[in-house]
């Protein structure tokens, strides 16, 4: 004797989990309603990714040398190729001068992840995309590091996976094993050899997992990377959404030009999840739209259902890689000492020897010394008259000791930046 109201959206999306370390599917959905359409949004939908494909740039930056605490200059960048003029701004429309590598990830800065590439250059960058497999065969234009390629939900979450587990090749598979009426496996996703775990003996020895898979991205530039996506979730543009889950979330928010397509892809240390928000046609979803709005309530949502039943544990600490934990001033990227304490204070991994002296910060004097004879004619700044930093440091008083705590990031809301 009940009626419902249901109303059928006009937008679609799409939503995958998976297990970072076997690839082992463990929730798939391609739409609303698979009746309605059976075209699957996971695995078949090719998309932007926006600002959710730029973990893959600071990956590389990080295995070419920089910190997470690298200054990078967040300024006006005018790109010319082709015979057309590019001009690339962050969300906010704004651009903040000298900031550490990390905060350019969190905030999610696009004027400091094309002077990156740039830096970089988009061959290295391709080459990662590729590697991960985000793209077959990536064209190295500066707009792709901004998201602007097309590819699926489905390889990204397995990319992001990759970043979880410590830089190891994984596949999804929805399938684990294949078995004949004999009980003979005739497939087997998993290719890891354990050995004794057939052993029927009640004091047999512990079994032991044999790793075969191949390293694809450096440990330590995975721990590196990690610790950053984790501060897109306490301190970034995925603050308000997905934090505050209780036990450790790294991720990224996205969103492409127009706010067409939103995306979330984050991870906990047993468990990768990603969304992806869209119409069919691709067109503006309107005011408020981005990745962190959409797709950031979903992961949370899914996150913490998931792990009512299982251990969420926490991402490998640097013992065995060769890290070492420095205190950094999150806003200037200088060291600080031991002791120091405040809200501007962060712990930050650093490859032992390459850590910062005390109160000074990794600068580049210029693209030369990190890449020998890279050029960034076709990289031009903008005029100086142009350049007036929206938001500053105030000068640290180092007399006394006494370092005063910096007034806050202002606040630019979710927005991720997309494509330009």
């Amino acid at each position: 004797d009940r009626w419902t109201l249901r109303q059928i959206p006009e937008v679609q999306g799409a939503f995958m989990a998976m297990d970072p370390h076997t690839g082992r599917v463990l929730a798939l959905q391609g739409g609303f309603s698979y009746g309605q359409s059976s075209f699957n949004r996971a695995t078949q939908a090719k998309r932007q990714p926006g600002s959710s494909f730029k973990p893959f740039v600071y990956a590389a930056a990080l295995d070419a040398g920089y910190s997470p605490a690298t200054i990078v200059q967040d300024a006006p960048i005018v790109v010319r190729a082709g015979g057309k003029v590019w001009k690339p701004k962050n969300s906010s429309g704004k651009f903040y001068g000298p900031t550490p590598l990390r905060v350019g990830l969190e905030r999610s800065r696009n004027l400091m992840t094309v002077r990156i590439a740039q830096q970089v250059g988009m061959q290295r960058v391709a080459d990662y995309a590729e590697r991960f497999g985000v793209y077959e065969d990536m064209p190295h234009h500066l707009s792709y590091a901004l998201g602007a390629g097309e590819t699926t939900l489905f390889n990204m979450v397995a990319a992001y996976g990759m970043f979880a587990n410590g830089g190891k090749r994984v596949v999804p598979t929805v399938v684990d094993r294949i078995q004949d009426r004999h009980g003979k496996t005739l497939y087997r996703h998993d290719p890891r050899d354990c050995q004794g775990c057939a052993s029927s003996q009640i004091n047999a020895p512990e079994p032991v997992l044999f790793d075969t898979r191949s390293q694809i991205m450096s440990p330590l530039t995975a721990k590196q990377l990690v610790s950053m996506m984790e501060g897109v979730v306490r301190r970034g543009t995925a603050k308000k959404t997905v934090g505050g889950l209780g036990f450790p979330v790294a991720g990224k928010t996205g969103t492409t030009n127009d706010s067409r397509d939103a995306w979330f892809v984050g991870f906990s240390p047993n468990m990768v999840a990603g969304c992806f928000i869209g119409f069919d046609r691709p067109r503006p979803m309107g005011k408020g739209a981005y990745g962190g709005t959409l797709c950031g309530p979903v992961f949370k949502s899914f996150m913490k259902a998931a792990m009512e039943k299982r251990r969420p544990g926490k991402f490998s600490g640097p013992q065995n890689l060769g890290l070492i934990l420095v205190k950094i001033d999150r806003n200037t990227g200088e060291r600080l000492p031991d002791d120091a304490v405040g809200d501007h204070v962060l712990e930050e991994y650093f490859v032992a020897g390459t850590e910062p002296q005390l109160y000074t910060s990794i600068k580049l004097a210029s693209d030369r010394d990190l890449f020998g004879s890279t050029s960034v004619d076709d990289l031009p700044f903008a005029d100086e008259s142009d350049f007036v930093p929206q938001a500053s440091t105030p000068a640290r008083t180092r007399s006394t000791g006494n370092r005063p705590v910096a007034p806050a990031e202002q606040d630019v809301g979710l927005g991720t930046g997309g494509l330009y």
